[in-house]
């Protein structure tokens, strides 16, 4: 047993260094800044490489399609199914291949850093969705996403005027922008402050049973699931089962609220539990506009693939950009303005999957 882990470890080794080799190899191995500006033509190949496979990426993808066309470059999409290790070799093999240039949501920004930068030494590398801001892509596009987590909080109290307890489900607090999502609900539920984005101060992600002097809320816990929507669906099932005296239910991933929808109903709460959500999926625009929920923030997804792949073609071409946040806009989708949200939804739905 001790020689074939041994065998496995050394094996390890040698594929990494090989890897390392071989995009260090060749023109890619320039760093990102280094590299000869020059025009985008119908050779120059761009990747989108979302964090998971879910209906958001295709609205994306709807954005990518468009400045594909527009700029006359061949851009792929690639979305990892099985996290971490599935998008970590998608990027190796795009960097063995020579692409110009990456847009990436990382999985776990943390602990991806190091590769990030092995990335950004053989391509252009930026992010969207999700930063990695101690890594050295150069720019990042996104909403800001704990001013985002300010206007969820802001319609749970537009749905909930009288106060009470809140729980808040998510996939995983590993990534900055649910942790920055997380963080402006309570900061807004708690009539805190706005902070700065850049030295956000998090509650512990464990804590529980969050209150302030003179809040009316009580955040009872903030449930994860891994991705996992059976989990979630679970999760949503024992906060309903646990806290009789439940209010409100905020999803802060796409498929968080309709986890929560399914549950509500089958518990027959429609009438007592409140919800509200993140993103645009058809199961809570249906019930926005059914009543049994009161909004979500969406943030306008395609225009994260258009304004990601313009600004590859940008930095391709020797245009840096001033800053390296570019704000990206979201919406407060309710009962109100829906219909023409959802119009406008399907439309870039079907562009994300015709090609």
């Amino acid at each position: 047993m001790k020689t074939k882990a041994k065998f496995i470890s050394l094996s390890s080794i040698l594929l990494s260094s090989l890897f390392l080799w071989f995009v260090g190899c060749g023109e890619s191995g320039k760093n990102q800044t280094e590299r000869e500006a020059k025009a985008v033509d119908s050779s120059t190949t761009f990747a989108y490489v979302t964090n998971g496979v879910d209906p958001f990426w295709d609205l994306c993808a709807a954005g990518v399609r468009i400045a594909e066309e527009e700029f006359g470059i061949k851009c792929e999409i690639l979305m990892p199914p099985k996290g971490v290790v599935d998008q970590k070799r998608m990027m190796e093999t795009l960097i063995a291949r020579g692409v110009d240039g990456i847009a990436v949501s990382p999985i776990d920004a943390e602990n991806q850093t190091p590769f990030l930068n092995e990335v950004a030494e053989n391509s252009i590398l930026i992010t969207n969705d999700a930063d990695a801001p101690k890594s050295n892509r150069l720019v990042y596009i996104g909403a800001n996403n704990y001013k985002a987590g300010r206007a969820l909080g802001k319609l749970v109290m537009e749905a909930v005027p009288e106060g009470g307890e809140i729980m808040l489900f998510v996939g995983r607090l590993e990534q900055l922008n649910a942790r920055e999502r997380r963080q402006g609900v309570i900061d807004e539920l708690m009539g805190k402050p706005e902070q700065d984005l850049s030295s956000l101060e998090f509650v512990a992600v464990d804590s529980k049973n969050i209150s302030a002097e003179g809040s009316k809320y009580v955040i009872l816990d903030t449930r994860t699931d891994n991705f996992d929507k059976a989990k979630a669906k679970s999760n949503a099932e024992d906060a309903i089962t646990k806290y009789k005296d439940l209010k409100c239910m905020v999803g802060l991933f796409a498929y968080n609220s309709p986890s929560c929808i399914d549950a509500i109903k089958e518990a027959d709460k429609l009438s007592t539990i409140k919800i509200c959500g993140f993103d645009e999926q058809d199961a809570l625009l249906q019930a926005i506009q059914d009543g049994h929920a009161y909004g979500t923030i969406s943030q306008l997804p395609w225009e994260y693939g258009y304004e990601s792949i313009k600004m590859l073609k940008n930095i391709y071409e020797g245009n840096m950009p001033e800053s390296k946040f570019v704000e990206k806009s979201f919406a407060s989708v309710k009962q109100d303005n829906v219909a023409e949200f959802w119009a406008k939804k399907k439309e870039m739905a079907e562009l994300g999957k015709s090609k």
